[in-house]
């Protein structure tokens, strides 16, 4: 049997998803979630940059990162380059800086772009568990497993939580645009 909480779950699962996702994304202000995906050649194997440092923001457009091993600057450094973060970073032997620089107002038009293209992708992941949801009631009904009372009645609430997760993925977007926009 289908548990409609079961859906409800995967279909929150891609909200909290997109929050993350919009997290990486660069406003004007520094923000620590910028550098969650940089893995660091650390001992051998790559590991997540917080593993190797402190991370602080000392000021609104600045980020700092204090390794543990003073060794590992250089490879902080090489990860920083290497990721797509498209910032430069800043070595003065003890403590790695990122300046995060202003953004154009072209750049922030391109980064609404992206952050609409995120959001779309994961409104067609909720309905895609919303398709996946409806052929399995369908199944069950062509198997006489439920009736078709029950297979219609699960069917309205499952689109009402796709309904409800549409706009709360429209919402998140809408924010995270208003945060990029903002100057």
């Amino acid at each position: 049997m289908i548990a409609v909480e079961d859906v409800k779950k995967k279909m929150d699962a891609s909200i909290e998803a997109l929050k993350r996702e919009l997290m990486k994304i660069r406003t004007g202000r520094a923000s620590l979630a910028l550098l969650d995906g940089v893995r660091v050649n650390a001992y051998g194997s790559l590991m997540p940059l917080a593993q190797v440092g402190t991370l602080t923001v000392p000021e609104s457009s600045t980020i700092a990162i204090k390794p543990w091993d003073p060794k590992m600057l250089p490879m902080i450094e090489k990860a920083i380059l290497a990721s797509d973060l498209g910032l430069t970073p800043a070595n003065d032997g003890h403590v790695v800086r990122l300046s995060i620089p202003p953004l154009t107002g072209e750049r922030r038009a391109e980064l609404v772009k992206q952050v609409k293209k995120i959001g779309e992708s994961y409104k067609v992941a909720v309905r895609n568990v919303r398709r996946d949801t409806n052929d399995a009631l369908k199944k069950l009904k062509k198997d006489k497993e439920i009736s078709e009372d029950e297979m219609t009645r699960l069917q309205d609430e499952i689109q009402k939580s796709t309904d409800a997760c549409i706009a709360t993925i429209d919402t998140v977007v809408a924010s995270k645009e208003k945060e990029v926009m903002s100057v």
